[in-house]
């Protein structure tokens, strides 16, 4: 690890467990809520937030992975479950770091073609250098970052933390 932590696994797991109770209490009076996590650090966050989900909640919490081609997010985006299970959902799209805001916006994008009960967005870091006008509902931290800086965010089965570099 470098010296330039910005979130220690302990944070984590803290930010973790307060962003699953904002989606509860956001989506208390719903029997199921998808969680779509953006390949691949978003789906490991979502599958964090499932468990902490189920341990605090009745709501039955379905994953669903989003596979976005970064390098061309005009081209067809993939999900591990067909449209018919998220139609008429609570819907949460996860990603670890929102950067410019592409990402997340062309994953609601991909959302917006069936009928939906409530979409929101989560994300562990929020950069602040949005290109887009994408607001994330439920959020780790905000970090004021050069352009030039780099946050990773790193999930070990044994530790996870962020890093700016």
């Amino acid at each position: 690890m470098s010296q330039n932590i910005i979130l220690t696994n302990q944070e984590i797991e803290h930010k973790i467990k307060r962003i699953a109770y904002q989606i509860y209490e956001t989506f208390v009076d719903e029997e199921s809520i998808v969680l779509a996590g953006i390949a691949s650090n978003g789906y490991l966050l979502a599958e964090k937030l499932a468990t902490v989900l189920t341990e605090i909640s009745s709501i039955e919490v379905v994953l669903c992975e989003v596979k976005i081609d970064k390098a061309n997010p005009n081209s067809e985006i993939f999900t591990s479950i067909t449209s018919d299970l998220y139609q008429n959902k609570g819907i949460v799209l996860v990603d670890d770091v929102l950067n410019s805001g592409s990402t997340l916006m062309y994953g609601v994008k991909h959302f917006l073609n069936v009928p939906l009960k409530k979409f929101k967005t989560a994300v562990l870091v929020d950069r602040n250098h949005k290109k887009y006008p994408i607001k994330v509902d439920f959020k780790g931290i905000s970090l004021s970052t050069s352009l030039h800086e780099h946050v990773a965010v790193v999930f070990t089965e044994n530790e996870s933390y962020a890093e700016l570099s």
